[in-house]
């Protein structure tokens, strides 16, 4: 292939984040108080999973899609991480984009069908900045979520009090990012460097492969990712399985809690036929029934982030012994 039959990106021409009219500001941030609703016994339980999970030093692992973001839960997860909680989080590059935006600019979110009609749809320069970190993290021989973190705090950008990568950065949680190349709107600019993109990517894979190793007696929980988390967390645990195996150990008993909006019946923990829509529906066969199936537990809460993450923080507080190392 010739390069004339690239897109020549070149051609773009960017706009201001400061010209873009934005659908979520800062204000869906939510301040972190108890739910008064009524918690579900399943977040409970898993809020109990969790403490013991971590007494026991296994693995927690939070996934999760970009909507978290922009669901304005931030100061959940955060504390959450800060009382060691989670040990993990995994999420996608559209999560990168949120996060990144609301620390700059206190903002995030554009109308997609105004914009895509326009031409503009995702070519703002400030959120192509992200593409030159990654780049910068490829250097520096970083894993993605790392470098997020390190430039959100290295920047001090004005809002990185809400930034979860900033977070995991200052914490030393660490937060990896699975992206699929186009998925997201910095591939379109022309600074975009698919090889860095690669590069701090599949490590983060690996480095989240590694955490697995640690998953007996952990639990892992996915919020709203139908595709990213279910797909990688079963590679993953594919390689950490194989090791153990060899090692004359098993990764077995822990907790899967998956919250979505997806509709599904009681006896989740069955798997779906394949003539049932259900089936395509990632998030269940393989972590609420394949990858438990031989010691784990599994949950699933149908309801919004903004229900689930306060409540399950709301849970967890219920304990005077609140702090893990």
């Amino acid at each position: 292939m010739s390069g004339k039959d690239l897109f020549d990106r070149s051609r773009l021409k960017l706009s201001s984040l400061s010209k873009r009219i934005h659908d979520i500001d800062i204000s869906v941030i939510r301040p972190l108080e108890s739910k008064k609703d009524k918690i579900p016994d399943e977040l409970f339980h898993v809020a109990r999973r969790i403490k013991a999970a971590r007494q026991k030093g296994a693995s927690v692992i939070f996934m999760m899609g970009g909507h978290v973001i922009r669901s304005g839960v931030q100061r959940y997860i955060i504390d959450m991480m800060e009382r060691k909680f989670i040990t993990c989080l995994a999420t996608n590059g559209s999560s990168v984009i949120h996060d990144f935006e609301f620390s700059l600019i206190g903002a995030t979110t554009e109308n997609v069908g105004h914009y895509i009609s326009e031409g503009k749809f995702g070519l703002w320069e400030e959120t192509g900045l992200i593409n030159d970190i990654v780049a910068e993290g490829a250097k520096d021989d970083l894993g993605l979520g790392e470098t997020i973190g390190r430039a959100i705090e290295r920047r001090n950008c004005p809002y990185r009090d809400i930034s979860i990568f900033a977070a995991g950065y200052r914490l030393g949680v660490p937060i990896t990012v699975h992206v699929g190349i186009g998925y997201d709107i910095t591939y379109e600019h022309p600074n975009c460097d698919g090889a860095a993109y690669g590069a701090t990517s599949y490590k983060d894979f690996l480095k989240f492969a590694r955490i697995l190793e640690n998953l007996e007696n952990g639990v892992v929980m996915n919020f709203g990712s139908a595709v990213m988390a279910p797909e990688v967390y079963l590679k993953a645990l594919a390689m950490a399985r194989n090791i153990a195996v060899q090692e004359n150990k098993e990764i077995k008993r822990f907790v899967m809690l998956v919250c979505d909006l997806q509709p599904l019946p009681k006896n989740y923990r069955c798997e779906p036929p394949k003539d049932h829509t259900g089936y395509y529906f990632r998030p269940w066969k393989t972590m609420l029934v394949r990858t438990v199936s031989d010691g784990g537990e599994s949950y699933y809460v149908r309801a919004p982030h903004a229900q689930t993450i306060p409540a399950l923080w709301t849970a967890l507080m219920n304990d005077k012994e609140d702090r893990y190392v």
